[in-house]
């Protein structure tokens, strides 16, 4: 099963290789609906994200913004079960042939059970997991479960986390290390601070394992100036906004394909 974690560590391998920081796009599953969500993570790839972070929403989303709210509200309503998060990993992974992983809060794992969790996350061939409310000091039988199915294990670290506190959690993780860049909750801004550049030259302290920057980055000209620092640039709400201000889900799917490639030509310092 370590197949499916070795192709997330040889995707940000390769796009070391070329100079380039990897693109990591966001969606959340059953966004506008389960097949509309599937397409749009499949457009993201085919435009130019490297890897997909494929959210579970959730009903009371702590760390997302107004705008991933606004999706995951739709899905939820739209009856998402995880078997459906499940299906978007499977088919688009299958499409595609690119790492995909998924984002979610810790309650929704625990109550499905965490091996039966993993085995079905494996199984669909997805990459691993980014859990960004699991207290490392807390996820010893997630990682059990997650490195017997050969899945990564992406942790979240901030601007506020302290250095000992980063070294504990870069020791745990695997896969990236995924730098909020911004306090506070997800979103785009106009510009993307000096913070996130000194919160990946501290974590890169600590660690070998890739550091990925995410909340805030919406446009080419942003994501150049992240990748300049940063192994990988992670995009959410852009990507959903462009759904969101689609007259419909075809175009919302272009919309998707069209920023992924502005993005990716950013990444590459073609801005």
């Amino acid at each position: 099963m370590s197949g499916n974690v070795q192709l997330l560590n040889d995707t940000l391998a390769a796009a070391k290789a070329e100079g380039r920081a990897a693109l990591i796009a966001y969606l959340p599953a059953g966004f506008p609906t389960v097949d509309g969500g599937i397409a749009a993570v499949e457009a993201a790839l085919d435009g130019g994200a490297d890897v997909v972070e494929v959210g579970l929403p959730h009903s009371d989303p702590v760390l997302d913004g107004p705008v991933i709210q606004t999706a995951d509200d739709i899905a939820l309503r739209g009856g998402l079960k995880i078997a459906d998060v499940m299906r978007t990993v499977r088919e688009a992974h299958a499409a595609t042939g690119k790492p995909i992983l998924v984002m979610t809060y810790w309650n929704p794992i625990d109550r499905y059970g965490v091996e039966r969790f993993t085995a079905e996350l494996a199984e669909a061939g997805g990459a691993g997991c980014i859990l960004p409310d699991l207290p490392v000091q807390e996820s010893a039988l997630w990682r059990e479960h997650a490195d017997k199915h050969g899945l990564a294990t992406v942790f979240v670290v901030a601007p506020s986390s302290k250095d000992e506190r980063l070294a504990e959690i870069t020791a745990a993780g695997s896969g990236f290390v995924y730098a909020a860049s911004l306090m506070g909750v997800t979103g785009t801004r106009e510009t993307v601070g000096a913070q996130a550049e000194d919160l990946v030259r501290r974590t890169r302290a600590t660690t070998d394992t890739p550091v990925c920057v995410g909340l805030g980055v919406s446009n080419a000209a942003q994501a150049a100036e992240v990748a300049r620092f940063a192994d990988g640039v992670i995009v959410g709400s852009a990507f959903v906004k462009r759904m969101l201000d689609a007259p419909d889900a075809a175009s919302g799917v272009e919309g998707v394909r069209a920023l992924a490639a502005d993005l990716a030509k950013g990444v590459r310092g073609q801005a």
